[in-house]
C-alpha cells in the first residue's frame, strides 16, 4: 500500500485551506474526477472578492497576494508540478467577485494530493487509484473562539460557500470528521461513486473541532 502526504511546497497553488484560513471572501467548488489509472482531471470555481482581490497590489502587501487571479498565476504553478497541465481558464465578473474557473489535468494521485494540499502535512492519501483513503483537511478548529470574530465572520461570508465533489471509477464513501477523526455530527456518511460535500464557508470555518473529508473507495 501507498501512502503520499503532501510535501511543503511554499507559496503554491492555494486553494483549499489558505483560503479558509487568509481570508473568508471566497467560494469555491471543486470537481474532481479520479480515473482508474490515477490520472484526475479537475475543474475548479472560485470567486474573490474584488476587495481581496485589490488586497495583494496595494504597496508592501504583495505577501498577500496568495490567490491566483488569472491563467497566469495558474500556468506559473503548474509548472512546478511533473504530470499537471491547464486545460482551460476562463474569468468574469459580477458586481462584487471575479469568478475564475480552470480545468487542469493531473498524470498520478502525487500531483493531485500537492495541489488541493497546498502547505503540506494536513491531507494524505493511501491505497492505490482503485481502492484507496483521500483525507481532506478544510480547518484545524478553533482553540479559543472569539464570538464577536466569530459574529463578524459570519456576517462579511454568508454569500460564500464551498462544495467539493469527487467522482471515482467505483462506490466510495465520504464521512465528515474532526481533526481527532471523530464523524462530525449533522453530517451523515454519504455513498455511492459521484461524493459529495457543500456548506457555507462560515460553518467551515467556525467548526470548533476542525474539519476534514475523509473519501474512501
Amino acid at each position: 500500500m501507498n501512502t503520499i502526504r503532501s510535501p511543503r511546497t511554499g507559496r503554491f497553488l492555494v486553494l483549499i485551506l489558505a483560503p479558509f484560513l487568509l481570508g473568508s471572501c471566497l467560494g469555491l467548488s471543486l470537481d474532481i474526477v479520479l480515473n482508474p489509472n490515477g490520472s484526475s482531471t479537475v475543474t475548479v470555481e472560485y470567486q474573490v472578492n474584488k476587495s481581496l482581490e485589490a488586497l495583494g497590489r496595494l504597496d508592501g502587501n504583495e505577501r498577500w497576494h496568495t490567490i491566483p487571479t488569472g491563467r497566469a498565476d495558474f500556468e506559473r504553478s503548474l509548472d512546478r508540478l511533473p504530470g499537471a497541465s491547464l486545460l482551460s481558464f476562463s474569468t468574469r465578473e459580477d458586481s462584487t467577485n471575479i469568478i475564475n474557473t480552470a480545468r487542469l489535468s493531473f498524470q498520478d494521485l502525487a500531483g493531485l494530493l500537492t495541489f488541493l494540499d497546498a502547505p503540506g502535512g494536513l491531507s494524505s492519501f493511501s491505497g492505490e487509484a482503485g481502492s484507496g483513503r483521500l483525507l481532506l483537511t478544510l480547518s484545524r478548529g478553533q482553540e479559543d473562539p472569539n464570538p464577536a470574530l466569530l459574529q463578524l465572520l459570519e456576517a462579511i461570508s454568508e454569500s460564500y460557500g464551498v462544495s467539493i465533489s469527487l467522482s471515482l471509477p467505483g462506490e466510495g464513501l465520504l464521512t465528515v470528521r474532526d481533526m481527532q477523526g471523530n464523524p462530525l455530527g449533522g453530517f451523515s456518511p454519504e455513498r455511492g461513486r459521484q461524493l459529495r460535500f457543500s456548506l457555507p464557508i462560515y460553518q467551515v470555518l467556525t467548526a470548533e473541532e476542525g474539519m476534514q473529508l475523509d473519501f474512501s473507495w
